[in-house]
C-alpha cells in the first residue's frame, strides 16, 4: 500500500556514506563497545534490541493491481477481483505459507511478553477475508500471547471493503485502520494508477466512521504527476473534514522499476520541482497543526492520543518480528528480510521448517551501525534524540562533536536543542555549551529538527551525523 512499514522508513533518508572531513575525532575508540553494569540494570540503547519483540509485522501483499509508485513485493489479483475474495486460492495459499512460517520461527528468549502491535500491512490486507485474517491472530496468540489491550492495525484501501467485513474484523480485535486515500482528484488517482476512485474514497470513510472506528488514519501522497497547490490544498481540506484522529503525508518517492520510475524523473514536469514539493511540505504542516494535529513524526500527524504505538517500536529502535513476503524483521539485534520473490519466500519457509535457517541467532551489534540506526530514527520524530541516553551508551566525545557540527543548523533554526524541561536553548546558550563537553551534559537534553525547515533538510542533517559516527 504506501510507505508505512520497516523498508520505507529508511526509503527517505541517504545511505551512511564516508565524510572524511566531518570531524575525525569524533569516534572510533570513544564509542563504547559494551554498556556498563549501571545501565543494564534497565533497557537502554544496547539492551532494547536483545529483548523480546513486542511487535509484529505482518505482509499481506494481495493488490488488485500494482500502482504506478509501488516497487512493493505484492501479488496483483485483477481490478476486476471481488471485494469478498473467499475463494482465491491464491490467497488462502499464501495465508497457509505464512502460517507456516510464523509456526516454525524460533522464540530464543528466556522471558517472552505478549505482543503489544501487530500491523497488518501490504499490499492490501483488506483484500484478505476475516477468516484468514483470524487463522492469523489465532496463532499470534499461541505463539507469542497477544495483550488484550494490543493495538492491531490494518491497511485498508477504498473499494476493497464494506461494512459487513469492517465489523467482523473488528470482532476479531482490529481496532486501527489505515486508509489508504491518497488523493482526493479523480485525476490524479488515475494518473498514479489506483484502482478505486473518489466516489469508493467517501464510501471507504463513510463505513469507517459508521462502524465506530475510533482509531484510523487517513494517508496522502504529495509530488503526484500534474498535482497544483490548489489540489493539495483540497486533498489537505478535505482530509480535514474528514475528522481522521490521524494522517499520514508521503512524498512520492519516484522508484526504479516502477511504471513512474520509467516515465519520470525527480524534480522535473510534469513532478514538482523539489522547490514545490517542499512547498506541499509546508502547506500540510501548517494546515494540519492549524487544525489540532501534533505533527509528531516526520510523516505522521495526530490528535492527542492517537500515536500509532506500532511505528513508535521502528522510530525508537525496539525489535520486532516480520512475517511475510519481503518482511524485515528485527530480532537479537539483527535486522533481516525476507525473499520478495515468491519462489524465494517458499524456499525459505521451507528451510526454516528444516532448521537449516534460523536469523535469530547472531547476535553481533556494530556499534556503529547501532549510533547511526539511534540517530536517524530518533530524528524523525518530534521528541527528537534523547542525549542522555546516547551519551551513556557512546560515549561525551561523540555527543560533543554531533553538537559541533550541528552548529550551523541550530544557528540557522534547523536544529532545536532543549533543556531537561524541553525548553528551547537559544543559540547563545547553546555556543557556550559547547565550549566544554560537561557543560554539555549537564545543559543540553535533547537535539530534535524544526518543523516544517528541518524535517525537509533532514537528509543532509542525518548524512552530517553519520559523518561524525563513521567517518
Amino acid at each position: 500500500m504506501l510507505k508505512s512499514s520497516l523498508t520505507p522508513i529508511f526509503s527517505i533518508f541517504p545511505p551512511k556514506p564516508n565524510h572524511p572531513r566531518l570531524l575525525r575525532r569524533a569516534i572510533s575508540s570513544n564509542l563504547n563497545p559494551t554498556p556498563t553494569v549501571r545501565q543494564n540494570d534497565s533497557p537502554n540503547i544496547f539492551t532494547a534490541p536483545q529483548l523480546a519483540p513486542t511487535s509484529a509485522y505482518i505482509h499481506l501483499p494481495f493488490c488488485r493491481k500494482r500502482c504506478y509508485y509501488c516497487d512493493f513485493p505484492i501479488v496483483a489479483l485483477g481490478s476486476h477481483s471481488p471485494t469478498q475474495t473467499d475463494d482465491d486460492p491464491r490467497i488462502s495459499n499464501y495465508i497457509q505459507l505464512l502460517l507456516r512460517e510464523i509456526n516454525a520461527s524460533k522464540v530464543n528468549f528466556n522471558s517472552h511478553p505478549p505482543l503489544e502491535t501487530v500491523f497488518f500491512g501490504g499490499g492490501t490486507p483488506s483484500l484478505v477475508p476475516p477468516r484468514l485474517v483470524s487463522s492469523i491472530l489465532d496463532l499470534l496468540r499461541v505463539k507469542f500471547g497477544v495483550t488484550s489491550d494490543a493495538e492491531i492495525s490494518m491497511e485498508m484501501d477504498p473499494g476493497t471493503f464494506d461494512v459487513r467485513q469492517m465489523e467482523e474484523l473488528m470482532e476479531l480485535g482490529v481496532n486501527r485502520v489505515s486508509l489508504g486515500v491518497q488523493a482526493f482528484q479523480q485525476e490524479l488517482l488515475k494518473a498514479c494508477g489506483r484502482a478505486h476512485g473518489v466516489k469508493e474514497v467517501y464510501e471507504a470513510i463513510e463505513m469507517v466512521k459508521s462502524c465506530g472506528v475510533e482509531n484510523w488514519s487517513l494517508d496522502l501522497i504529495s509530488s503526484l504527476p500534474n498535482q497544483t497547490p490548489h489540489m493539495w490544498e483540497e486533498s489537505l481540506r478535505l482530509t480535514i473534514e474528514a475528522q481522521p484522529n490521524h494522517v499520514s503525508v508521503y512524498d512520492l518517492q519516484v522508484e526504479q522499476g516502477t511504471k513512474f520510475g520509467t516515465l519520470y524523473t525527480p524534480g522535473e514536469f510534469p513532478l514538482p520541482s523539489d522547490v514545490q514539493s517542499a512547498d506541499f511540505y509546508r502547506m500540510a504542516s501548517r494546515m494540519l497543526s492549524g487544525a489540532g494535529y501534533d505533527h509528531y513524526e516526520i510523516s505522521s500527524y495526530c490528535r492527542d492520543g492517537f500515536k500509532c504505538k506500532h511505528n513508535f517500536t521502528y522510530w525508537e529502535n525496539k525489535p520486532f518480528y516480520g512475517f511475510g513476503l519481503g518482511s524485515a524483521s528485527f530480532v537479537s539485534g539483527m535486522r533481516f528480510s525476507r525473499p520478495k520473490k515468491m519462489r524465494g519466500y517458499i524456499d525459505f519457509v521451507q528451510s526454516l521448517e528444516n532448521g537449516t535457517t534460523d536469523y535469530t541467532m547472531n547476535t553481533n551489534t556494530d556499534v556503529k551501525d547501532l549510533a547511526s540506526d539511534v540517530v536517524m530514527l530518533s530524528l524523525r520524530t518530534a521528541r527528537g534524540l534523547d542525549l542522555k541516553s546516547f551519551r551513556l551508551a557512546f560515549g561525551n566525545s561523540v555527543v560533543a562533536s554531533l553538537c559541533e557540527a550541528y552548529k550551523s543548523y541550530v544557528e540557522s533554526g534547523h536544529v532545536l536543542c532543549l533543556n531537561e524541561q524541553r525548553t528551547i536553548l537559544t543559540v547563545d546558550e547553546y555556543s557556550a555549551l559547547l565550549l566544554n563537553e560537561d557543560d554539555i551534559g549537564q545543559g543540553l537534553a535533547y537535539i530534535r529538527l524544526s518543523d516544517p525547515d528541518g524535517f525537509l533538510l533532514s537528509n543532509e542533517l542525518i548524512s552530517t551525523a553519520f559523518g561524525v559516527i563513521a567517518p
